[in-house]
């Protein structure tokens, strides 16, 4: 006869488990590799008796399992709930930021993936923003992808100089993309449609860009929309993890399959 809903352990219990510092520690050392009581003791600067008593609690929540050699390793549902733990320190890390921003018009499997953001820094000020954007350019080494809401005067410039250099670049404007007025003058004097033409620059138009992703072969950053959908350039959390890379790139990657041919008459210059 199965269990009713009342007999199962409830799936919130898990943060009882989660909430004890060393407890983590415990699960965050056994994902590196498997181990005996002892030797996970000292690897966690902590007495036998310590580890001893709260690896018992970490079996019993069928996290940790330990076979007859007394090796401690995590259970398959042990590996899986610390792959969720990055999600929730990033939120706590960054709740004030979220107070007075949102995860604009992000598909639900990108912030399930939300813990890919665990290691980045929080760049405040739009001149420190701008100055990091700037450095990303300079660092690049084969290619940049942007998905932009709003073009800053001050980076067509640098940006036009790497495309020179023969780093790729591909971006992706919505018709809600705003422009710096003589964004096409400037362009034109640099000479940008000859380097669409040898396809050293790709473009492409969606309907709308709330959430901007800049992402090279070395960094990525990402701006979130204010509660009331507009670009905010005075914050951006930037990066170089590669799981951070890879969410930035896989959120251009979505968008772009999804985006249609540039027309440049959508933009609005402000």
């Amino acid at each position: 006869m199965s269990k009713s809903i009342t007999d199962e352990e409830s799936p919130y219990d898990i943060f009882w488990e989660l909430a004890g510092e060393l407890r983590r520690s415990i699960l965050f050392k056994l994902g590196e590799k498997s181990m005996k009581l002892s030797t996970l003791a000292k690897e966690l600067d902590a007495t036998v008796q310590e580890v001893h008593r709260n690896t018992n609690r970490l079996i019993d929540a069928g996290l940790v399992k330990k076979d007859a050699d007394g090796m401690l390793s995590l259970t398959t549902y042990g590996k899986s709930v610390i792959t969720q733990i990055p999600s929730f320190e990033f939120l706590a890390k960054n709740k004030h930021y979220f107070e007075e921003h949102t995860f604009g018009d992000l598909p639900m499997k990108f912030i399930q993936r939300i813990g890919a953001l665990n290691n980045t820094e929080l760049i405040n000020g739009v001149v420190a923003v701008l100055e990091r954007w700037k450095m990303m350019y300079a660092n690049a080494q084969e290619y940049i992808m942007e998905l932009m809401a709003q073009v800053p005067l001050d980076l067509i410039e640098p940006l036009v100089e790497r495309v020179k250099q023969g780093i790729r670049f591909s971006y992706i404007f919505g018709y809600n993309t705003i422009v710096p007025k003589g964004r096409r003058e400037i362009l034109n004097r640099l000479g940008w449609q000859e380097y669409i033409r040898k396809g050293i620059v790709e473009r492409r138009m969606c309907e709308r860009v709330e959430v901007m992703v800049i992402a090279t072969d070395k960094h990525a950053a990402v701006l979130f929309p204010d509660q009331h959908g507009n670009t905010d350039l005075n914050h951006m959390l930037f990066g170089s993890d590669p799981l951070f890379r890879e969410w930035c790139i896989d959120f251009f990657r979505y968008k772009w399959y999804a985006s249609g041919s540039f027309d440049e008459s959508k933009l609005k210059e402000v």
